[in-house]
């Protein structure tokens, strides 16, 4: 285990239902390469807080990695559905490309 992700435990054994933190961890396992253990921390995340919409997006990312396209669309548009309801136009802006792109919106038509 890295130092930082340990770091990381060490501060949710203080905050154990801080979503970023939980966040955090997920990210760092993602940034490891242990999609499974990075699936597994994002999927939580949105049954523990549903409403941290960052989680979408990353959670979409890692879908499309492993090769799970329709998975990356559906936490795209649960993600988009809880930004628009939190008025939070930056990340429903970020989703919105992310949907885009995983749903083949945006492919170069130059052909």
């Amino acid at each position: 285990m890295s130092a930082r992700l340990q770091q990381l435990f060490d501060f949710l054994k203080e905050s154990p239902n801080d979503p970023f933190l939980m966040y955090a961890i997920a990210s760092e396992y993602a940034k490891a390469g242990d999609q499974q253990e990075a699936l597994a921390r994002y999927t939580e995340l949105t049954v523990s807080h549903p409403d941290y919409v960052g989680t979408y997006y990353h959670l979409g990312k890692l879908h499309e990695a492993m090769g799970q396209a329709a998975l990356a669309i559906e936490a795209y548009e649960r993600g988009m559905e809880i930004a628009k309801s939190k008025r939070d136009r930056h990340a429903l802006s970020e989703l919105q490309g992310a949907w885009r792109m995983a749903s083949g919106l945006d492919e170069d038509d130059d052909e």
